[in-house]
This record gives C-alpha cells, structure tokens and sequence, in this order.
C-alpha cells in the first residue's frame, strides 16, 4: 500500500543551526519515493520562498503557504490569495500600530518600503531574502499586489491586540515564540492542505505521516495519527500531541530524518518504507517489534525501539532509544 509523508522545512527537514539539509535525509526521502512512496513538502513557506535546494530533493509535490498553495506532481491545484483590500487594510493596521509586517505569495515577500524595519529578527529575515537574490515589490499600493499570507514582529503585547483587531477577521494567528506571529487565512492550515492532497491521491489518513517541530505544524501533526515532532521542538506542548519525538541532538546539525523513517514501520506496524533501508541490526526483547534498523547519523548511532506489549517497559524504551512516548499515547 502507498503511504504519503509531509516534513516540514525549517528545523525539520533543516538544521536550525546552519539551515543545511542533511545528506541522509536527502538519501532517505529518495529511498522512500523509489520504494513507491510519495513524498511531500507541508510548509508555511509560499512557494516563490521554497528554495531551490529543496526542490531538487525530488519531491512528489508541494503544501505552501500553510495550505493556500499546493503542487502536486509538478501542477498546481489550489491557489487562495487575498484581494488587494484586504492587503490594503493589513498595510495599514501594521503602519498604525508599527509593526514590522511581511507579506507573502506565490510570486514575491515584501517587506512595506515606507518604514524602517525595526525588530532585529526582522531586520535580519531581510537581509537573509537579499542574500538569496530576491527582488521585493517596492509599490505595495499597486492594484495588482495581494499576498497569501504574511507574518509580523511587534515589540510589545499592545502592539499585537491593537493589530489584531483588524487581522482576526480575516486570518487566524500563530504565535511562533517570542514576538513572532504567523497569520494564515481561516479556513486554512497544514491539515487542510494534507486533506487535499490525500483526497487528490486517494490516500487515507491512516497513510499518512507528519513531521514537524512548532505551532504552525500543529494542525498536521493533530490531524494525523501517524505523526513525528523534532526533539528540538518548540513549545514543548507540541510533544503531547504526538505520536513519536525524535531524540534531541544538540551538539549535530539536524535531526536527522535518516532516524525518523524506522518509525514508520514500527508504529504503524504497516510495510511502510520496510524496504528503504539495507542495513538492520535485529534488536529482540519480549517488549520490541523485532528487526528495528539501528542507523548511522554523523558520529552516532541511534537504535530505534518500539514498546508493543508491556507499558511498564517504556520508561527503559524512553531512557534506551531517545523516543519520547506521551501520556496520550500511553
């Protein structure tokens, strides 16, 4: 049976580090779509912002824009943009309470050229759009300029329930930590966008499996009961909601993907990816699935267990494997 497989990008398919893709998980999304399994960016990145580099990993298909955007084998199927007015009014709440916005399509970001940009991450999310070449419309008030989504930082509480007086009725908002907010139109997620697809492909969810480490992966990763969160998540809330956190690898560059893939085959107990790897190393015991693959990351090995039997094991399972089992799941 075809299983499906949505990751997210920044800092789970990444390393929150350096932003570098992993060779093994390169490697291991390549092995999964040879073996007849489909793979699948979910991003809140639109799709002019998705880079090339993660394109060429040879993805089946693309979930941009928190569901406002979807391409599957190279055709794009669903596209929701905001009309100029309503951009129009998110310009203008975010000059009047002076916050840094940033909007978002499926052909540009654009940061408002009338203002200065004042918060530093955001100051520095610019400088990083100029690195990779971007070219930002200046003319923000052109009938022809829309976004899809956008983000802001603002620099107190204040700020934030004045903007939103005028975004909530529109968009649903994110917190992203700190003094970051994502805003997506309602209607709209990560999850909706995996229904769309899953409905395109004829899939059901039981197929399908979610990776992803913050708030704006949340409806996806509830959505689904195959789901995956980085060990290096934030907030922690995320891990109890979950079906599996990966082992966190503070001192690597990522967490590597080349871990997460074992899970498949041992938490749905489905052939899901069984074939993707050569190297196994069968690790028995009366309270693991048997043959559970150990696997090379960088300078460490990680074996991979799965509890199927006796709950009073998972605390050695948990001290053992790095696998985090929530009460919910327990």
């Amino acid at each position: 049976m075809k299983k499906i497989a949505f990751f997210d990008i920044d800092g789970t398919l990444t390393s929150e580090i350096d932003g570098s893709i992993p060779q093994s998980a390169i490697t291991a999304i390549r092995k999964a779509r040879a073996n007849g399994n489909l793979m699948f960016l979910n991003t809140g990145r639109c799709i002019q912002n998705v880079e090339p580099r993660f394109q060429e990993v040879g993805f089946d298909g693309f979930v941009c824009g928190c569901g406002t955007d979807i391409y599957c084998g190279g055709k794009n199927l669903l596209h929701v943009t905001q009309s100029h007015e309503i951009t129009m009014e998110l310009l203008k709440a975010a000059r009047d309470t002076n916050v840094d916005i940033v909007f978002e399509s499926s052909t540009a970001v654009a940061y408002d050229p009338v203002r200065p940009v004042i918060h530093p991450d955001a100051v520095a999310q610019y400088d990083a759009f100029v690195k990779r070449g971007y070219t930002m419309p200046t003319d923000l008030e052109s009938p022809d300029f829309t976004c899809d989504k956008f983000v802001i930082w603002f620099q107190d509480k204040e700020q934030l329930q004045a903007f939103r007086k005028i975004s909530d009725v529109h968009f649903n908002c994110i917190d992203r930590g700190g003094t970051f907010r994502e805003f997506v139109p309602h209607g709209y997620s990560k999850a909706t966008g995996i229904q769309f697809v899953l409905d395109h492909y004829n899939l059901s969810k039981e197929d399908a499996y979610a990776f992803g480490d913050s708030n704006n992966d949340l409806p996806m990763l509830s959505y689904l009961p195959n789901s995956v969160a980085m060990g290096n998540a934030y907030p922690a809330s995320l891990f109890d909601r979950v079906s599996f956190v990966t082992k966190k690898r503070a001192k690597t560059v990522s967490p590597s993907l080349w871990n997460i893939f074992p899970f498949f085959r041992a938490a749905s107990c489905s052939s899901f990816l069984i074939n993707t790897f050569s190297d196994h190393l069968p690790l028995h015991a009366s309270y693991l699935l048997p043959a559970v693959p150990a696997l090379q990351t960088g300078d460490s090995v990680h074996s991979c267990h799965v509890p199927v039997l006796h709950l009073r094991s998972l605390p050695l399972l948990q001290q053992t494997t790095g696998i985090y089992f929530p009460r919910s799941y327990y």
